[in-house]
């Protein structure tokens, strides 16, 4: 028998969404593990904000939703707020009731200030990682460093000489560009929009764009990662970025460090082996300059295991560009695109978290 439509109707209920959310979900575990970050995160939150005035929306509500727009690819953080209205699996995410009412999109760009100043996103990911430490799912002993292309959140035409020459801007919202006879270079020209996006390409032959560099420091027994950094894209910033990243997050020496081709570089190898780290660096099949790394590293059996598990390291990029939104970044200058990165990278690793602590999935 053909059933019939049934108008909607008010009820009262006492359902809560904590009841409709499955038991067996994986973003339980997830919950479970943000929850205890920001707990210790507290007392930074209470510096944060003044003890007068009215209340605002509480950061963990921020941070959570910006782990939210990481692991379910969502457009922006408008889009995000209009699905927190009746997405009833976010409110429950956020410790928010049924009929709790969505924030205004404007707070996350009101608030992201407060989350600079005090360096919280960097804190929040520290603390995601002492949790995998924790579990003893880090490895202190071997790495893998990597860079890529990072698409910035400016237009090509908005590439002007810095001195100010050049053909005058036509009117209008989307106006034709020529670039007929111009040489734009990173020296002499700077986007208007953009100012710290550096125009990059990925190999000869290809159109340059406006970029940042992307570059994570990846732990080699379960592919966790360990530092982000988001830079200008140089020809230098990938070697670099991985001494900086080595400087601030590797806890002991004598240790390995996997990487391509590119870091096959005289300055890069002595720089490691003063630190006391060994370069696993993939050598140079080049007949113009002769690879810096020599049969001492290459002869050992863990050189071939590192070159075999920095090709990881790829997965991270490859999740943080299709699930994560950055195939082209969302915010402007470095600053901000950092707080993204490192949110972005705290919510890969709580996928692996929860992955690899199969029995620690379930309340």
């Amino acid at each position: 028998m053909r059933g019939e439509e049934t108008g909607q109707t008010y009820i009262l209920t006492p359902i809560t969404p904590e009841q409709l959310v499955p038991l067996d979900h994986p973003i339980r575990a997830i919950r479970a593990i943000v929850d205890e970050a920001l707990g210790q995160l507290s007392p930074t939150f209470d510096a944060m904000y003044s003890k007068l005035g009215r209340p605002s929306i509480p950061p963990e509500h921020l941070l959570k939703g910006s782990l939210l727009i990481a692991l379910y690819s969502i457009r922006s953080e408008r889009q995000f707020c209009e699905r927190l209205q009746y997405d009833l699996l976010f409110k429950w995410f956020l410790g928010l009731n049924i009929i709790d009412a969505a924030f205004n999109a404007s707070t996350f760009s009101k608030n992201r200030e407060r989350l600079l100043d005090l360096d919280v996103s960097r804190r929040f990911f520290a603390a995601v990682l002492s949790e995998a430490r924790r579990r003893q799912l880090l490895s202190e002993d071997h790495f893998t460093v990597d860079g890529t292309l990072l698409e910035a959140w400016a237009s090509m035409k908005s590439v002007r000489a810095k001195d100010g020459s050049g053909p005058p801007r036509l009117p209008g919202k989307n106006p034709t560009v020529r670039y007929e006879g111009e040489q734009r270079r990173n020296e002499t020209h700077a986007s208007t929009t953009d100012p710290d996006a550096r125009l990059a390409k990925k190999a000869r032959g290809q159109a340059s764009k406006l970029s940042y560099g992307g570059h994570v420091l990846m732990e080699n027994r379960n592919g966790l990662v360990v530092d982000v950094a988001i830079t200008h894209a140089t020809g230098r910033s990938e070697r670099e970025a991985a001494l900086l990243m080595l400087d601030r997050s590797v806890r002991r020496r004598r240790v390995t460090l996997g990487a391509d081709k590119g870091y096959d570089a005289l300055d890069f190898v002595k720089a490691c082996r003063a630190r006391r780290v060994t370069p696993h660096v993939a050598q140079l099949a080049n007949s113009q300059r002769r690879s810096m790394i020599d049969g001492r590293v290459t002869s050992h059996p863990g050189y071939a295991r590192s070159q075999r598990l920095r090709k990881r390291v790829e997965e991270i990029f490859g999740w943080i560009k299709t699930i994560g939104g950055g195939r082209k970044l969302r915010y402007i200058g470095l600053a901000r695109n950092q707080l993204w990165a490192e949110l972005a990278t705290a919510a890969y690793n709580l996928v692996r978290i929860v992955k690899l602590s199969p029995a620690q999935a379930l309340p």
